[in-house]
């Protein structure tokens, strides 16, 4: 990457002070700022190592967990790779309750840590997996009293880190206090818990939620052109590979800076890196596969670039 940053810390310890990098954005004829705090760098590679660290220290800290005890929880993306690598370095056998949605990459993460993973198949009456794994979770607890579930949904300790570490990250590292952050929605704790805290240290600073459910390189069944574009974009205009949450995040702030003249500076939270989308995003074999083959990527592209719309990586280097 030109310029280069940190490379991916592999010390559990060093979770969190990810580098929050600047790049110029072009909308409408004028650069922009966009500071891409990427959680890549963390020794899991993305934001859920700071999740899944903080609830595992939660259950140490209340008496749950500790020396013959087994985390079990529920993930269809990066919290159980995160989690069974925090497992891992602490010494707990983890097992991950996934569906048909988990990507291979987290699978064989998770397979590459020792974690034990149970797949559901069958979706809920609501055509969905959630619940679905959760009785499998629930089921997985009664039948064996050494299982301790750290909920990830329901646990203050999901947003409390992200309060207490990642939005103050956000400020003290920026070249100066954003218009807007960005954040994708996800369980939601990171973005609560970055919501939380920048509602008290600058207020004036918008909080924007991006709804990244649906889309095809994510898990969903909705259409990702845009998000293939402003990630292939990126990368070959500044060299920063991101994952396809971060695509998300990234065209919704150039929508909002198209649509304010003047906002001046953006912060886009870059949840994983491109290395997990090797074999979706960023192939053209996968693409195809699901009707975004290069001629429709490369007309979001168009369209984005008609619009004025460009990366760069002057301030990188």
């Amino acid at each position: 990457m030109p310029g280069g940053t940190p490379a991916r810390a592999r010390d559990v310890a060093r979770i969190g002070r990810t580098p929050l990098v600047p790049v110029r954005l072009r909308v409408a004829g004028r650069w922009r700022e966009v500071g891409l705090k990427l959680e890549q760098f963390n020794p899991g590679g993305s934001v859920k190592d700071r999740t899944a660290y903080a609830l595992v220290a939660d259950m140490e800290d209340r008496g749950l967990l500790g020396p013959g005890r087994t985390v079990v929880e529920s993930t269809s993306g990066n919290l159980g790779a995160a989690l069974a690598y925090v497992c891992r370095s602490r010494g707990y056998p983890f097992v991950a309750v996934v569906d048909p949605m988990t990507s291979r990459r987290n699978l064989d993460e998770m397979a590459a840590l020792a974690a034990t993973v149970e797949r559901v198949d069958v979706p809920d009456a609501h055509g969905g997996y959630l619940r679905a794994r959760l009785r499998r979770v629930r089921e997985l607890l009664a039948s064996d009293p050494s299982c301790v579930w750290p909920d990830q949904y329901r646990n203050p300790a999901n947003p409390r880190v992200h309060r207490e570490q990642t939005g103050p990250e956000i400020l003290r590292h920026g070249s100066g206090r954003p218009d807007a952050v960005f954040v994708a929605v996800s369980t939601g704790g990171t973005l609560a818990g970055v919501a939380q805290y920048l509602r008290r240290a600058a207020p004036e600073c918008r909080v924007v939620a991006v709804d990244v459910r649906g889309y095809v390189a994510l898990g969903g069944h909705g259409p990702d052109a845009e998000v293939v574009a402003a990630c292939q974009l990126l990368r070959e205009e500044t060299g920063v590979g991101v994952g396809g949450s971060s695509g998300a995040v990234l065209a919704a702030a150039a929508r909002y800076l198209t649509e304010r003249p003047e906002a001046e500076r953006v912060v886009c939270l870059c949840a994983d890196g491109a290395d997990r989308y090797e074999d979706t995003l960023y192939s053209g074999a996968w693409l195809r596969e699901h009707g975004l083959a290069t001629g429709t990527t490369g007309a979001a592209a168009a369209r984005a670039e008609a619009a004025g719309l460009a990366f760069d990586a002057v301030a990188l280097v």
